[in-house]
């Protein structure tokens, strides 16, 4: 496979970020438009969430039709342009496939509809009365995962949407037209593939109630899930291309059988248990405040258990399924600055392949819609009425919402300070985020030497300078303060260590004498905040050499302000 160590990956949800046509939705040729930004901030890779037909009935993640693009994003020819005009600029295009599902308006399941055996092959059908689902298995989305067909007395597994019916992977014929679909992308200038929950696709043959949950532990991760990926991509030639799996309630062996380069399946894998550490009691529509401590834990588990298992993670806060990750761990006030860059350096360091979500690197804020009306996501819709059915007042519900909704990370992009945020110049399709402000915008801080944009820029940028966080080994440090993340990146006798107050308040560290003349390599400005900022060197346990650099003086202890992060090495980092 590959080597992608140093690669950085930036997901683009095409329908939210550059509306060319006037029409209040993103299309191809907007993406065109700002490909010269792309280039600049460094990013190897534009992940496109599905640009399929579709109905959109879940934005494009129930495909009608896997060869085509959909009207309301461009055509073909836009799509080639984009894979050419990529290229050029030495960044590749990968391409999101749906292949747990499709939509029910694709021509498969309109033949099955119709009666074809042939095509109800191709989907999870059970013979049953109308009365009796097959198994008491929930969808992911809210309520029953089966739906009654009256014409075929038949129910259909459906483990989302009621319009997204779950395709049959045990059936070869299923998967050889998979496979086909990735072949003809493949011919086509795509050089990379994410797959929607993907672990998600091997059913087990015989299906029972579950009485210990929603079912999924009977389908995540299936029996015959690894065998099947392997097939898959070896059966479509992509083998060296990246990879990158969904993973829904996944497992750490799992995942490193996944991305194993010995295994032959996927280059990494997207895992979600991190942003849960917010789940209470593990419901994602019940708020609590995030455990520190059980993110930390988890932090741990997986960065080594990988490593020490050979396997690969993608690093990431936000997608289009997420919250802003600085409305959900950060500051939208005072320290919004300070917090976006801590929480960016935090992961971008890390042992695996860093994925930017579009509006991440300028710290864009959750949408915080103060009507049920403005909200677009069909989960957030069904959610609303299942909070007020078990008794939440509107108000309630409207702030679970506020909190969890994907449509938070579907808000415009937001390009300037314009009416639209320079997205349209019509109304969009989803109402920007009432977090729109000023400095929160690409022209702003394109302009800012100090800015959000500016400090992802550099971490790119040390990503491709320095090996060591492409391909060191990691190891974590602090233990007793919950609120503070550390960890050391090694390869060779080069080290850095990463020092992260996850908290709004001064956190005190023990520090290590090793890291006695280490070299202020990064910080992300959260002492510059302070009334005296040109002495931020000049704090307890910092101070600067001859040649005028921040060195740290390893002694005792260290207090970190707020939100801050201080990233330590033995080398001299260059200007990008």
């Amino acid at each position: 496979m590959a080597d992608f160590s140093s690669r950085v990956v930036y997901q683009i949800y095409p329908k939210s970020f550059r509306d060319t046509n006037g029409d209040g939705f993103g299309d191809i040729s907007g993406i065109i438009e700002k490909l010269d930004y792309l280039q600049e901030l460094g990013v190897d890779y534009l992940w496109l969430t599905p640009v399929f037909p579709s109905p959109q009935r879940d934005n494009g993640y129930d495909v009608a039709d896997y060869r085509e693009i959909n009207p309301l994003f461009g055509t073909m020819e836009d799509l080639e342009k984009l894979i050419r005009q990529s290229e050029a600029r030495g960044m590749g295009i990968m391409l999101d496939m749906v292949f747990n599902h499709t939509s029910t308006q694709h021509e498969w399941f309109q033949k099955a509809l119709a009666g074809e055996e042939k095509y109800q092959n191709y989907y999870i059908f059970r013979e049953g009365t109308p009365d009796h689902a097959p198994t008491n298995w929930q969808s992911k989305f809210g309520g029953t995962a089966w739906e009654y067909v009256p014409g075929l007395k038949k129910w259909y597994l459906r483990l989302y949407d009621v319009t997204q019916a779950d395709l049959n992977w045990d059936n070869p014929e299923v998967r050889e037209e998979l496979k086909e679909i990735l072949r003809f992308w493949k011919k086509k200038g795509i050089r990379a593939f994410r797959f929607d929950v993907i672990n998600l696709v091997s059913k087990p043959e015989q299906m029972t109630d579950d009485f210990e949950g929603d079912g999924r532990r009977f389908y995540s991760d299936g029996p015959h899930i690894h065998e099947y990926l392997k097939e898959l991509v070896k059966d479509a030639g992509i083998e060296d291309f990246i990879t990158v799996g969904e993973m829904s309630s996944t497992t750490l062996e799992h995942c490193i059988r996944y991305s194993s380069p010995k295994e032959k399946e996927l280059s990494m894998c997207f895992n979600f248990h991190h942003l849960k550490v917010d789940y209470k009691d593990g419901d994602k529509w019940a708020l609590a405040a995030p455990d520190y401590r059980k993110l930390k834990e988890l932090f741990v588990k997986w960065q080594t258990g990988m490593q020490e298992g050979g396997g690969w993670n993608a690093l990431f806060w936000c997608n289009h399924d997420q919250p802003r990750i600085v409305s959900r761990m950060g500051d939208e006030g005072a320290y919004w600055k300070a917090s976006a860059k801590m929480l960016a350096g935090m992961i971008h360091l890390m042992r695996g392949t860093p994925y930017i979500y579009q509006g991440e690197e300028i710290g864009m804020l959750n949408a915080h819609y103060p009507s049920i009306e403005q909200y677009r996501d069909v989960e957030s819709l069904n959610y609303y009425q299942i909070l007020l059915e078990k008794g939440k007042t509107k108000e309630e519900a409207l702030a679970t919402l506020a909190a969890r909704s994907r449509d938070n990370s579907r808000t415009p992009m937001q390009w300037n300070q314009e009416t639209y945020g320079g997205f349209s110049e019509a109304e969009p399709w989803l109402p920007m985020s009432a977090g729109f402000r000023d400095g929160i915008t690409v022209e702003a801080q394109q302009k800012d030497g100090d800015s959000i944009l500016t400090f992802y820029k550099k971490l790119i940028a040390m990503r491709k300078t320095y090996p060591i966080i492409a391909k060191g080994e990691i190891a974590f440090l602090e233990t007793e303060n919950d609120m503070v993340m550390a960890y050391k990146r090694v390869l060779g006798d080069q080290q850095i260590v990463v020092l992260c107050n996850l908290d709004g308040k001064r956190q005190r560290i023990r520090t290590d004498v090793k890291w006695r003349g280490l070299t202020v390599l990064l910080e992300n400005g959260s002492r510059a905040d302070e009334e005296n900022p040109s002495r931020a060197d000049a704090a307890p346990g910092r101070a600067s050499d001859h040649k005028g650099r921040v060195i740290f003086s390893g002694e005792g202890s260290y207090t970190m302000e707020p939100y801050e992060l201080l990233v330590l090495g033995n080398m001299h980092l260059q200007e990008s």
